[in-house]
């Protein structure tokens, strides 16, 4: 690790205690910079403003999300079914307990997503290619039959968003969501298996 990433890392942890503490909306770049033991204008060499190091944060915990669920794809002896449950509930589970460990930064990562939409699609889409690989799996093995996983991927990710990120919709707790999920998951995987069609209605209408 080179100086520069050291100092970049030890940034992203003053902020990840002081917004945890104190929330992202009551913390200054001043205040950042005090705890780094360097000048405002210093930090600023680092991240342009407040929001750059909110965005980090939430980067770093998107793709530790997305790596963890790459790896159902790789797990002994799960049907595509089982895998997509894996998935749907590792999910649900894991930022579940993350927001509500943290509150505040539940605030932070609302503030993220309206202020930096295309950070929030980034995440999506690394989800997405998670979730047409599994559909993929499934019609290898002939358990499944949908002729457009990547769009397959896309509205059953529309149809879960609310478990991906629950705090942001909902204070339902935890016991709820899954029952909630799990009914949403029967419907999923009978249509899956049933081989719905599941066609990009706009690109029909393209190629008609």
């Amino acid at each position: 690790m080179t100086a520069h990433d050291a100092t970049h890392e030890k940034i992203i942890q003053a902020a990840k205690r002081r917004f945890t503490h104190y929330g992202y909306t009551k913390t200054t770049m001043a205040e950042l910079a005090a705890d780094c033991e360097m000048s405002p204008g210093n930090l600023y060499r680092y991240f342009p403003g407040k929001l750059d190091i909110a965005e980090a944060i939430c980067r770093e915990a998107s793709m530790q999300t997305a790596d963890d669920l790459a790896r159902i794809l790789t797990m002994p002896g799960r049907s595509a079914a089982e895998r997509l449950h894996d998935f749907l509930f590792m999910d649900l589970r894991e930022t579940f307990h993350k927001l509500e460990e943290d509150r505040k930064i539940v605030e932070m990562a609302q503030i993220v997503t309206a202020e930096r939409p295309e950070f929030h699609n980034e995440g999506l889409k690394r989800e997405r290619e998670v979730l047409a690989r599994i559909i993929e799996l499934g019609n290898a093995s002939g358990e499944f039959s949908v002729p457009d996983p990547e769009f397959a991927a896309e509205m059953i990710q529309a149809a879960t968003l609310k478990f991906s990120y629950p705090q942001l919709f909902t204070r339902l707790p935890l016991e709820k969501l899954e029952r909630e999920l799990e009914g949403v998951y029967q419907i999923v995987v009978a249509g899956l298996k049933a081989g719905a069609a599941c066609c990009d209605p706009l690109k029909h209408l393209a190629e008609a």
